[in-house]
C-alpha cells in the first residue's frame, strides 16, 4: 500500500524497520511509565525506590523534598528531550528568526510552567499546578479531588480556580482571535514542543489524504464531546450527589477518558508512534484542546452591518500562488496532513482548523510563497 505520496511505503522499505523498533521501545516505555511503574524501580508505599526512578531520587528531593515518582521521571525526561531536540531544532532552523523565538519559548514554558513551578509548589505543600495546561486539554480541572486540593489551599487555591476558568473562557478566545491557534499549539503547549523539536525528524510521515482529514475532524471532535459530557457530569456529581447520569456513573466516565485519552492516546499513541505516523498524532487526531482552538480559529460570524460573514480569528497564511514551482515542500514537511501546495496553486489562503502556525512550510518554501498573516 503506497499513500502520501510514497512517504509511508519509502519509510517502510528505507528505514521502516529502524521506525517500528524505535515506536516499539517509544510504546514500551511509556507502557511501563504509566501503568507498570514498578518494573521501573518505584517502591511500595515505605519502600524506597530503585533501578530507573531511584536515579531521580537526589535531583527529586532537592526540588520537592519527596522521592522520585514516576510523573517526576516523566516530566523530567519530557523537559530534557524538548530541550536537547530544541537545540538541535534551533540550530537546523538558525536562519529563520520564528523558528528560532517560537522554539525558545515552547522551552521556556516546559522548563518553568510544566517543570520547575509545579515542582516547587509541591514542596510548599501546595496543589501541583501547570498553569499552561488549561481544560479541556488539562481535563482533571474540574474533577473532585481537584477542587478540593484548591478550595483547601486558600488565597493561592482560589487564583488557581480563577485562572482555569479565565484561560479557556477568556484568554483562549481572545488570543485565537488575534493569533490564531498558534499561539498555543507552537508557542506554549509541551505537547506541541515535543512534537517540534524530538518529532521533527518524523514530521513527512503525516498523511495528507481527504481520507485521513475526514477521519481527522470526526475523531478529534468525538473526543471534544467526550471530555465536555465527562466535565459536565463530575461538576453535576459534585454540587448534587447523583451520579448515575443517563444511566452512567460520573466516576466510571472520567476515569475512562482518563484511560483512553489521558494515558494511552496522549501518552502512548501520541509520542511512541512518532516514527510510524508523523509527530503530531496526538494534535491532529486526540487533542480537546486543539478541537477547541480549531473551532475558534475557523469560526465566522454575520454582523449586522455587513453583507458577508466575517472569520473571527485574524490569523491565516497567505500565498503567492504565481511564485509556486510545485517543488512540494510545503506540503512534504506540514506535520498536521495539511496539503499546502494544492493552496498554493489555487492562490488560497491556507484556513484550517488544523493549522497550528508552525510556519515551517513557510520556512522550506524556496520561493517565499507563503506568509504567516495576522490580517
Amino acid at each position: 500500500m503506497q499513500v502520501n505520496n510514497g512517504i509511508w511505503f519509502r519509510s517502510l522499505t528505507s528505514r521502516g524497520l529502524a521506525a517500528w523498533v524505535l515506536a516499539l521501545i517509544l510504546t514500551g516505555f511509556y507502557c511501563l511509565l504509566y501503568w507498570f511503574p514498578g518494573s521501573l524501580g518505584l517502591g511500595a508505599a515505605g519502600s524506597p525506590n530503585t533501578g530507573l526512578i531511584a536515579a531521580f531520587d537526589p535531583l527529586s528531593r532537592y526540588m520537592n523534598g519527596r522521592p522520585a515518582s514516576q510523573w517526576f521521571v516523566y516530566g523530567t525526561l519530557y523537559t530534557i528531550a524538548i530541550f536537547v531536540f530544541g537545540i538541535r531544532f534551533i540550530l537546523k532552523y538558525r536562519d529563520n528568526r520564528y523558528q528560532v523565538y517560537r522554539t525558545i519559548s515552547v522551552m521556556f514554558f516546559q522548563l518553568v510552567f510544566a517543570w520547575l513551578l509545579p515542582e516547587i509548589l509541591q514542596s510548599l505543600n501546595k496543589p501541583y499546578y501547570d498553569f499552561k495546561n488549561i481544560w479541556p486539554l488539562n481535563y482533571h480541572f474540574f474533577m473532585d479531588w481537584n477542587l478540593e486540593a484548591m478550595s483547601q489551599a486558600g488565597t493561592l487555591g482560589l487564583f488557581m480556580l480563577v485562572w482555569g476558568i479565565l484561560s479557556f473562557a477568556v484568554f483562549t478566545p481572545v488570543l485565537t482571535w488575534f493569533f490564531g491557534k498558534r499561539w498555543y499549539c507552537s508557542w506554549v503547549c509541551g505537547c506541541g514542543g515535543l512534537a517540534e523539536t524530538a518529532g521533527d525528524p518524523f514530521r513527512h510521515l503525516s498523511d495528507k489524504s481527504d481520507k485521513s482529514w475526514k477521519a481527522e475532524r470526526w475523531i478529534i471532535h468525538s473526543v471534544l464531546v467526550f471530555v465536555v459530557l465527562m466535565t459536565l457530569a463530575v461538576l453535576v456529581t459534585r454540587f448534587t450527589g447523583i451520579r448515575n447520569i443517563l444511566l452512567i456513573d460520573s466516576g466510571t466516565l472520567s476515569a475512562w477518558y482518563g484511560f483512553l485519552i489521558g494515558a494511552a492516546f496522549s501518552g502512548v499513541v501520541g509520542v511512541g508512534f512518532y516514527p510510524i505516523f508523523g509527530s503530531r498524532v496526538w494534535c491532529r487526531f486526540g487533542c480537546p484542546m486543539a478541537a477547541y482552538l480549531g473551532i475558534l480559529q475557523t469560526s465566522t460570524i454575520k454582523w449586522p452591518w455587513s453583507d458577508k460573514p466575517a472569520r473571527l480569528s485574524k490569523f491565516r497564511i497567505t500565498t503567492n500562488g504565481g511564485q509556486c514551482i510545485s517543488c512540494g515542500n510545503c506540503s512534504t514537511y506540514c506535520e498536521m496532513g495539511i496539503d499546502v501546495k494544492s493552496y498554493a496553486q489555487q492562490k488560497q489562503d491556507i484556513i484550517r482548523a488544523s493549522c497550528v502556525g508552525c510556519g515551517i512550510c513557510s520556512a522550506v518554501c524556496p520561493r517565499g510563497v507563503l506568509r504567516l498573516e495576522n490580517l
